[in-house]
């Protein structure tokens, strides 16, 4: 195909986006619902993780050292604990430090500590984990270090926070993966009830001698062109239905005492490239798809009425 004949099958493509105009506006409007469906999975996928993670960075495992420990071995614990491959984080807690901040939380009850001689509480590590799903070996691992008092952590909160975080990335993979398939599904049956309205100009485009490639490219051009046109509308639509739903939950976040939703900045050109891309392919890849089906079906005709 030379460079002629490509310019003018693009030209084509564009034409018939105008031309079928009832039909692409059909073909965008249902890819549109589906990419607005798979943008709206996605962010809930992200708010989740993020309201998990927010959850999960306050579900530390505190550890308390011996009282005998020397400040030599206290660090060597410290140390210890930061070697462990799961372990995120780990802060030492002076245990005067560790009092005034009882002290403090208590406010007028803490007069009930004024007589105390001696500070009951011990030097501790306040310690964060990387996978909640490797919370209960990183525990056992760290009760098996030296100088260890006791370690309090909560595994039954872990184990929900990691549940959650499974399912969430199930259901939303799973949401995602469907709308790509019902996008492909419509996509082709779009362009294959546009190639029946158009089945005379392309029985006479094949009795000429044109190849399926020539007949292929402006179908393909027309999916293409559908598929961005519905990407960059549906980023749209997901930025104005996101900012109002952040908007209107916004108390309900304060209220829950959890972080604000993230920024739909943070992920506009990410959504962007993605949507333009799932609609590329979509496009092209259902256009494809109906005319080679198309095709094959009109030569196993013909080949039938020859013989």
């Amino acid at each position: 195909m030379n460079s002629g004949s490509l310019g003018y099958l693009t030209k084509e493509g564009f034409r018939n986006v105008y031309t079928n105009r009832l039909m692409s506006v059909a073909s965008i409007s249902v890819l549109f619902s589906c990419l607005v469906l798979i943008g709206s999975a996605f962010l809930l996928f992200v708010n989740m993780n993020a309201m998990v993670g927010s959850i999960e960075e306050q579900n530390v495992i505190m550890v308390f050292v011996k009282d005998e420990a020397t400040s030599l071995q206290t660090q060597q614990l410290g140390e210890q604990i930061t070697a462990l491959s799961n372990v995120k984080s780990c802060v030492f807690v002076p245990k005067d430090e560790a009092f005034k901040q009882q002290l403090k939380d208590l406010g007028s009850d803490a007069e009930l500590f004024s007589g105390l001689e001696k500070n009951p509480l011990p030097d501790a590590y306040k310690v964060t984990v990387k996978n909640m799903g490797l919370f209960n070996d990183t525990v056992g691992k760290i009760n098996n270090l030296n100088n260890v008092l006791r370690v309090r952590e909560n595994s039954d909160l872990a184990a929900k926070l990691t549940t959650i975080r499974h399912t969430v990335s199930v259901v939303s993979t799973s949401i995602i993966v469907l709308l790509l398939f019902v996008s492909l599904f419509i996509i082709a049956n779009t362009i294959k009830v546009t190639m029946f309205n158009r089945r005379l100009e392309i029985s006479i485009m094949k009795s000429v001698g044109a190849t399926s490639w020539f007949i292929r490219w402006p179908f393909m051009l027309e999916g293409m062109i559908l598929g961005a046109l519905s990407g960059i509308l549906a980023l749209l639509a997901v930025w104005g239905v996101y900012s109002f739903a952040v908007h209107s939950l916004s108390a309900l976040f304060s209220d829950l005492g959890s972080r604000s939703a993230l920024p739909f900045s943070h992920y506009a050109g990410l959504m962007l490239l993605g949507f333009i891309a799932i609609g590329i392919v979509a496009g092209a890849g259902g256009s494809t798809f109906s005319i080679s089906k198309y095709l094959k079906e009109q030569e196993f005709t013909n080949y039938e009425e020859k013989n």
